[in-house]
């Protein structure tokens, strides 16, 4: 630790909150999405987030030094989270609920209602990994990748969030989780079994670089068809495996023609709508507004899409009560 770490602990030791705040604060964008990576949800994050504040508040005295601040403090996170998983009830599917319109079949269920989407200007992409770190941030902050991670035992989550995403050693993950290296690295091996059963990694459909030419190409494509409801047009720039979801209701569909089904209902009686854009979780994503036959235009929702080279591969959509989150207006004004 430096000198200046040092004193700011044995300050914070004494009681001064201020110091404490001031050793805490470069790391706290890092572990939210830390957080959220454990729990699939922006609200349940920030509430782990506190509870680690107030947690390393608490056991200030019991830090050692044998391990960095910051790495005592994805410590904390990361128990605080696993007692999350295990005692909060998560937020539950939502039943359909759109008057006098019917949902087509869906391919499946969603298994992850309580989904939330990830504001970009909350991630810090600079933030360090350790040497053993597998994924690119963008990649470990994408919608599939936190869905997938969802679906693990908890245990297996933390160990791949720690060894792969973040980088720790082996030895540090077990000191985290009062474990062996023994049981660490077998957890790791079933997690990315299973991980990798979940999200086949094919180089020939990569995403193009965030806000690069190629992907300002297809997002504008993608905002024409959508906002002229030219559903021909939008489901041209489909994968023919492309995915739909809209958590927390649990319907899924899957594939060109069950997608475009599910398009027709949304462009249905000549709605229309202007899209917004904004990014989330590292990808393009849209506020969608209703256009209304007196002019206004009311915010429905948002939706994030994720490229593959020069198409899309999945599209989810989050209620409009994340809004707040990504700084957008709850209605847009008359033209």
């Amino acid at each position: 630790m430096t000198l200046l770490t040092d004193e700011l602990l044995a300050r914070a030791r004494a009681g001064d909150d201020k110091a404490f705040n001031e050793l805490a604060e470069p790391h706290l964008r890092e572990l939210k999405v830390h957080c959220y990576r454990m729990l699939g949800s922006l609200h349940d994050a920030e509430d782990a987030v506190q509870d680690t504040l107030l947690a390393a508040w608490q056991g200030l005295q019991a830090f050692e030094g044998r391990a960095s601040l910051r790495t005592w403090l994805y410590r904390i996170a990361t128990n605080q989270c696993l007692n999350l998983r295990r005692s909060a009830s998560r937020r539950q599917a939502k039943e359909w609920n759109i008057p006098g319109a019917q949902p087509p079949a869906p391919s499946r269920l969603g298994e992850v209602p309580w989904l939330e989407p990830y504001p970009d200007a909350l991630v810090d992409y600079a933030a360090p990994l350790g040497p053993e770190a597998r994924f690119e941030q963008s990649e470990s902050i994408s919608i599939a990748f936190v869905t997938a991670l969802q679906l693990l035992p908890p245990r297996q989550l933390a160990v791949l969030i720690l060894r792969d995403v973040l980088g720790f050693h082996a030895s540090e993950v077990a000191d985290m989780l009062e474990s062996t290296v023994e049981s660490v690295t077998s957890a790791l091996k079933r997690a990315r079994t299973s991980l990798r059963d979940r999200l086949p990694r094919n180089a020939d459909d990569s995403p193009p670089t965030p806000t690069s030419s190629s992907e300002a190409i297809t997002v504008a494509k993608f905002v024409n068809a959508y906002e002229a409801g030219d559903i021909s047009a939008l489901v041209s720039l489909l994968t023919d495996d492309v995915f739909m979801s809209m958590p927390p209701m649990p319907l899924e569909y899957e594939g060109r023609e069950r997608v475009s089904a599910f398009c027709a209902l949304l462009f249905r009686s000549g709605r229309t709508f202007d899209l917004l854009p904004t990014r989330a979780n590292g990808q393009p994503a849209f506020g969608l507004y209703t256009r209304s036959s007196d002019g206004t235009k009311r915010g429905t929702g948002l939706i994030a899409i994720t490229l593959a080279g020069d198409r899309i591969r999945a599209m989810t959509r989050f209620e409009n009560t994340v809004f707040p989150w990504f700084d957008l207006p709850e209605s847009l004004p008359e033209q």
